[in-house]
């Protein structure tokens, strides 16, 4: 009787993260995952603008209701310094940035709550998640910038070279709103008192920032504290690149510092208890 050896099927691969230690960033694997990062942006972008009247149009409504309000109590009231630049056209430029910054960074905080049925159920790549939610605020803020134009034209403000910098603005706040997202995710997962107070902070944040008033309000020393708030040094080079504000001056290091020290907070603490998420959210 011959004995004959059955073939070999094909190896279990585990398909986990590592149980020990932080886990290496795989850019190839992020980029094998990027359709899902795709779907999960475009899911954000469906559900914002479901069953809505105005639809995109609130990516315009909100911003130019804020510009109102802002222009009658801060620009026209209270007179407020813009470095020269006219009220509505300064704090639309500063609103507009500031509101992607907002809406990345609570969707970022929210993504890996919101889709907890794929974390416990697939394993992908966790940042995906984070990542993905920095793409519809870029949606809003591209229909944004339509109306630059438009108050640009009304005061006859001519954007210089600085134009062309417009880009690594943009770049900068989206790292910022990564840096806060990734921490505040990994936080949410386990926390939920994260969503509770966010709103309140992200209020906060904004009257810290000079999206109502000048960064100029603030003098000498103080300046470079004040940059420790790293939206300054986005809303204020904006500013300069759309509306001819004065260009960040060097305390804008300080941000740059700040904002890479978030990035790297953000992402080890991300990585390091991402193991875990299926497990506690």
């Amino acid at each position: 009787m011959s004995s004959r050896a059955e073939p070999a099927g094909p190896a279990w691969v585990e398909n986990a993260p590592p149980r020990k230690g932080l886990p290496p960033l795989e850019p190839r694997e992020l980029w094998a995952h990027r359709e899902l990062a795709l779907i999960l942006a475009l899911k954000d972008l469906k559900v914002r603008y479901k069953q809505t009247f105005f639809g995109v149009a609130w990516a315009l409504l909100q911003p130019l209701v804020g510009v109102l309000i802002f222009s009658v109590f801060f620009g026209r009231l209270a007179g407020l310094p813009t470095d020269g630049i006219p009220y509505p056209l300064f704090s639309y430029v500063g609103l507009t940035i500031w509101l992607y910054v907002s809406a990345a960074v609570s969707t970022a905080a929210q993504s890996l709550v919101d889709n907890r049925d794929l974390v416990t159920k697939v394993y992908f790549p966790r940042l995906l998640a984070p990542l993905a939610a920095l793409v519809p605020g870029l949606v809003d803020y591209g229909i944004a910038l339509a109306i630059v134009a438009v108050f640009l034209g009304v005061y006859g403000v001519v954007p210089g070279p600085a134009l062309a910098l417009l880009p690594a603005w943009v770049l900068l706040a989206a790292l910022l709103s990564l840096g806060v997202g990734l921490l505040l995710a990994a936080l949410n997962v386990k926390y939920r008192d994260v969503r509770q107070a966010l709103p309140f902070l992200l209020q906060v944040w904004m009257f810290g920032s000079p999206v109502v008033y000048a960064s100029s309000t603030v003098n000498g020393a103080w300046r470079y504290l004040y940059a420790a708030n790293p939206a300054v040094t986005v809303i204020d080079g904006v500013r300069w690149s759309l509306a001819g504000g004065p260009a960040p001056g060097p305390e804008s290091a300080v941000s740059l510092a700040v904002v890479a020290i978030l990035l790297a907070v953000g992402f080890v603490y991300f990585r390091r208890v991402e193991r875990y998420f299926a497990d506690v959210i």
